[in-house]
């Protein structure tokens, strides 16, 4: 099923059939779309479809950060196993940013909707406007949000003029963000000045994000395999150091944890192979024995049911200069 997704996918991108070997097609654009190649046998490295076909295709604009690692999916699969934390973090990470009535708000890399949701309940849909890079994620939102404006954006390239915009947040995005001071000083740009840009990013680097033990379990299975540790804004410190170098004044910083109890090990593992982000990534490229002593190697490390995973995000917030 996964390899005739792909292969769908990849004809529907680039008029062709898929090349041999390869298992990850993903759409990455604004006004311009290019195909990029996500290759299973390399989880590091994006492969650009220009040297697979011979042939040019438009270019991406700098710091457009992609859809890329599984965020093609459908939305029900990032809401069960993303968004059972990220909602949870979409309420404090709102009032750190000090979102009130009144206000004009940003959602940056909205997603399905978790942190949007939080903003058109305090705002109404009226005054809320998210931005996606993700055609069913952005799709999703739309359906979910009729009232609310839904772009399918990225974060270094927005449809919008300057100083549109009171707020805007930016909920588990910069660690996505191939150039994070670029991308923020474009969200930035949207932002009147006095307002205000926050972002949030788990604590993927110190280990207290709700996907450590994950990534920790997997470290001894497989050493060679991939983390999120070293992602921008996964450490103490990072956000609030690109808001200054994107201009933003009055730096603020804090650390906001959330907490979601799973009543069972299926409940909080069957998410995980939905495909979603670089762990399903990972996962999806493993055969059926790897995924099946992955997920014996994990029940056996994991508490005993029902047990607590918390979640921790790096949270900064800057205002723009007049």
């Amino acid at each position: 099923m996964h390899d005739r997704l792909v292969g769908e996918s990849w004809m529907n991108a680039v008029g062709q059939p898929a090349p041999e070997g390869h298992g990850w097609v993903v759409l990455v654009g604004v006004d311009s779309w290019r195909a990029v190649l996500f290759a299973r046998t390399d989880l590091g490295r994006m492969l650009p479809l220009p040297a697979l076909l011979g042939r040019s295709l438009p270019p991406m604009g700098r710091g457009t950060y992609g859809v890329r690692m599984g965020f093609e999916g459908a939305a029900v699969d990032y809401d069960r196993f993303m968004g059972r934390y990220s909602e949870l973090l979409s309420s404090p990470f709102s009032d750190f940013a000090g979102v009130q009535q009144g206000q004009r708000v940003l959602d940056v890399g909205c997603g399905p909707g978790a942190l949007t949701a939080e903003l058109v309940a305090r705002l109404g849909a009226a005054a809320v406007t998210g931005v996606e890079p993700s055609v069913s994620y952005s799709a999703a939102a739309r359906e979910r949000f009729p009232g609310a404006r839904i772009e399918m954006a990225a974060a270094g390239d927005l449809p919008f003029e300057d100083a549109e915009f009171d707020v805007a947040l930016a909920q588990l995005v910069v660690h996505f963000m191939s150039d994070p001071v670029h991308d923020l000083r474009e969200v930035a740009r949207v932002v009147r000045p006095g307002g205000v840009v926050a972002a949030c990013v788990w604590d993927h680097a110190g280990g207290t994000s709700p996907l450590s033990q994950f990534w920790e379990v997997l470290s001894t299975v497989d050493p060679d395999a991939p983390s999120e540790s070293e992602r921008p804004g996964t450490r103490r410190g990072q956000l609030g150091r690109y808001l200054a170098a994107a201009g933003l004044r009055e730096i603020a910083e804090t650390v906001l944890t959330v907490r979601v109890l799973h009543p069972t090990f299926e409940d909080w593992w069957q998410p995980y192979e939905r495909g979603v982000g670089p762990v399903g990534a990972y996962i999806a490229s493993l055969d059926d024995a790897g995924r099946l002593r992955l997920q014996h190697t994990l029940r056996s490390e994991m508490p005993p049911a029902p047990f607590e995973v918390t979640g921790s995000a790096w949270t900064a917030r800057g205002t723009v200069p007049a």
